[in-house]
């Protein structure tokens, strides 16, 4: 399969990136074109737009983290907010769709709202990005001073902002005294042997106790 982006069709081949210059209005065009689908994804940054066309196992790990950073908010007793799939924007600077974002701290500043207005509305407290395909880049999210990003690839990286750009971290600020990395390949290798709700049930399980 050919990678085609022309007026009338977009078509990525499984797992394909594809970058290429392009304006806002470009990227704004290249948005609606797509329609409701979420496929391919969309990125503007610096004057260029990336496409790209997720693998069965991107989606795979992002359901399984995120169900995971559910689960230890809920052990915690911390009320939420998570979205799925979000377009964050700021026109003419960026746009960008991250795979998970969670509002913890702020989730009341969102409460109801249908619509989030990237100019003024409170960023997500953590947002989760899946990088199969080295398609993501933690520094996206500078624009939007969003106070922690787990990059998830093969392992699990923790960045928090740190006034103007973000510096890798060994703990979240949410779970402080939990092993994530060790946490998270234990229970994605459950998931892959068998399937994510035995995973995500056994990490319930051993939580409540």
């Amino acid at each position: 399969m050919f990678a085609i982006v022309s007026p009338e069709k977009i078509q990525l081949p499984p797992g394909a990136v594809l970058r290429m210059p392009a304006t806002w209005q470009e990227y704004q065009s290249l948005c609606q074109q797509r329609g409701d689908s979420s496929i391919p994804r969309l990125k503007y940054r610096d004057g260029e737009v990336l496409l790209m066309s997720p693998l069965p196992k991107h989606g795979r790990d992002a359901s399984l983290i995120a169900d995971i950073i559910k689960a230890l908010l809920d052990a915690k007793q911390l009320e939420y907010d998570s979205f799925t799939p979000v377009t964050m924007e700021l026109p003419e600077e960026s746009g960008i769709e991250s795979d998970y974002c969670f509002y913890i701290e702020n989730w009341q500043a969102v409460s109801g709202k249908e619509r989030i207005d990237w100019r003024i509305d409170s960023p997500p407290d953590l947002v989760l990005e899946i990088d199969v395909t080295s398609y993501s880049d933690v520094n996206d999210y500078l624009p939007y001073c969003v106070p922690e990003v787990w990059l998830f690839h093969k392992q699990l990286a923790i960045y928090h902002l740190t006034s103007t750009q973000y510096s890798l971290q060994s703990h979240s600020r949410y779970f402080p005294k939990i092993d994530l990395q060790a946490l998270i390949l234990q229970y994605q290798q459950i998931a892959y042997e068998r399937n994510t709700s035995a995973a995500i049930r056994q990490l319930r399980q051993a939580l409540s106790q």
